[in-house]
């Protein structure tokens, strides 16, 4: 027993030591850090309170909208403190104020998100009614965290989106970076798969299939030999396209112009004009 304590304390002393060795990595940063768990539970309240009767918190059902709304301004301020906190800036940050900035988009995130179950509902013949979007569809569920990470995103607040869409991700397998730029009626169908770049734009009514990456062509790498960071690299997607299953679109540069159609499995690193139809094979390009 003596000396399997001893190998513990020895291992123990040595993860201590690897600490010291760079503390970007490592450190907490006045004992402050993001609680994924209480990232992820804002998010399920941010559902439960835009759409009450079907994203439920227990033992919060007979909960009125503004009981809802109080909680979550509490875990929101606390959570914001400490993402800021970590990134070493809270000293200079009024978190309040930002709290009450996330709170006060909510209705037009709902409007938001209202559209894009329109949009899957009236897309999808196999869609039965709008409720069984909201309740059974993992675009819509990927959708609906997106739009709420996507406003932390812009507002700066650090840490917190990126948890948010990740738990998206982990969840339906579709990874939606929060600094995309998505526009009305957007409707993923399927889903699994789906990569969407930081530095996306998609425009108005526009339908992807499962496996579709909205990507990078190459990275810019500065003097250390790393990637460049905060310039454009992913694609535009005009409005009223369609990319179907595992379409790849690659480049900061290429632009699908509104109304294209993407077929299945294409590779595509340059520009399309409006009304295009790209598909896989000996003739790859047609106008409608």
């Amino acid at each position: 027993m003596t000396d399997h304590k001893t190998r513990i304390l020895d291992i123990a002393t040595r993860l201590g030591n690897t600490d010291e060795c760079d503390e970007r990595y490592f450190s907490t940063r006045h004992g402050m850090i993001p609680d994924r768990k209480a990232v992820i539970r804002i998010v399920k309240r941010f559902q439960s309170i835009m759409f009450p009767d079907y994203f439920v918190i227990e033992g919060e059902e007979t909960l009125g909208c503004d009981e809802r709304l109080e909680r979550l301004f509490i875990e929101l301020k606390r959570q914001i403190t400490a993402s800021f906190a970590f990134l070493g800036t809270e000293s200079v940050v009024d978190t309040e104020s930002y709290a009450y900035k996330v709170l006060d988009i909510l209705p037009e995130v709902k409007a938001a998100l209202i559209k894009d179950i329109q949009a899957i509902y009236e897309g999808d013949p196999a869609a039965k009614s709008p409720e069984e979007v909201i309740l059974c569809y993992p675009g819509f569920y990927a959708i609906s965290i997106f739009r709420i990470a996507h406003e932390f995103y812009k507002l700066g607040i650090p840490y917190m989106s990126r948890i948010m869409t990740e738990f998206a991700h982990e969840k339906t397998g579709i990874d939606i970076h929060a600094g995309a730029t998505v526009g009305e009626r957007f409707f993923i169908d399927h889903g699994t798969g789906i990569v969407i770049g930081e530095t996306t734009t998609i425009g108005d009514n526009v339908k992807i299939y499962q496996g579709v990456t909205l990507g990078a062509k190459s990275f810019e790498l500065g003097e250390d030999g790393n990637p460049i960071k905060g310039i454009k690299r992913h694609p535009d997607i005009g409005n009223n396209c369609v990319i179907y299953a595992n379409a790849t679109i690659l480049g900061g540069n290429t632009k699908i112009g509104d109304g294209s159609v993407i077929g299945a499995s294409v590779w595509l690193t340059s520009s399309v004009e409006p009304g295009t139809v790209v598909y896989y094979g000996k003739n790859m390009t047609e106008k409608k």
